[in-house]
C-alpha cells in the first residue's frame, strides 16, 4: 500500500477492464517516471475522448457525429445487417475487408450471472431498423461463448417472424491449430460448418 495520490491512481488503474493489481501499479509507476508532456498527452486523449465520442444514433458504433462513418456511407450494402455484441467487434470484421453491409452494436450480450437481460441490449433499435423491409440478411457475430451463443439463439428466435435470412458466423478451428488440442464444441462447430471443395 502506498500513501494518497499514488495509491489513488494505483487504485483507479486497477478498475480498468484487464489491468489486475501488479499491471495497474507498473503503469502507475511508468506515469509517474515519465515526461510531464507524455502525461499530459494522456489526459488530454482521456478527456478528448469523453468530450467528443459518442455512440451513432443508427447502429450504436463509437462516432464523433450523430451517425459513425459506416452509416453514412452510400455505399455500404443496406440490405444486410451484421450484429455484434462491442464497437471492437466493429473493427475486427471490418479489417477483414469481407463485408459491405451495415452494423448494429447490441452493447454487450445476455447474460443472466451478471445480471444482462434481453432489454438492457440495443435489440429494440434492430427491431426498429428491420422495420421498413430494406433489409433482408441479418448476420449474428456474437462471440463463440456461452453468454454469446445465448444472445445469438435469443435474436433468431425473436427474428425468425420477420422472414428475413438469419445467419451466424461459421466457427471451428483455428488455421494453425492441431486437432488433437481442439474441444468437442469447438470440433463440433468445425463439423456443421464444413464446406464443400472443388477439385
Amino acid at each position: 500500500m502506498y500513501e494518497g495520490a499514488v495509491q489513488d491512481l494505483i487504485d483507479e488503474l486497477g478498475r480498468l477492464p484487464g489491468v489486475g493489481p501488479k499491471s495497474a501499479q507498473r503503469i502507475a509507476f511508468h506515469l509517474l517516471a515519465a515526461n510531464p508532456a507524455d502525461v499530459r498527452r494522456l489526459v488530454d486523449a482521456l478527456t478528448q475522448v469523453k468530450e467528443k465520442v459518442r455512440f451513432c444514433r443508427v447502429c450504436g458504433n463509437v462516432a464523433e457525429a450523430e451517425e459513425c462513418r459506416i452509416c453514412r456511407d452510400p455505399r455500404r450494402d443496406q440490405a444486410s445487417i451484421c450484429v455484434v455484441e462491442e464497437s471492437k467487434d466493429v473493427v475486427a470484421i471490418e479489417k477483414t475487408r469481407e463485408f459491405r453491409g451495415r452494423y448494429h452494436v447490441l452493447g454487450g450480450a445476455i447474460s443472466p450471472i451478471e445480471g444482462i437481460g434481453p432489454d438492457d441490449l440495443r435489440i429494440r433499435e434492430l427491431l426498429a431498423r428491420l422495420q421498413d423491409g430494406a433489409v433482408t440478411e441479418v448476420i449474428l457475430a456474437t462471440d463463440p461463448n456461452l453468454e454469446g451463443e445465448a444472445t445469438a439463439t435469443y435474436l433468431a428466435r425473436l427474428l425468425g417472424p420477420l422472414r428475413l435470412r438469419v445467419t451466424r458466423l461459421a466457427s471451428g478451428l483455428p488455421v494453425g491449430g492441431d486437432l488433437e488440442y481442439a474441444d468437442e464444441v469447438t470440433l463440433g462447430r468445425a463439423f456443421e460448418g464444413r464446406r464443400l471443395l472443388e477439385a
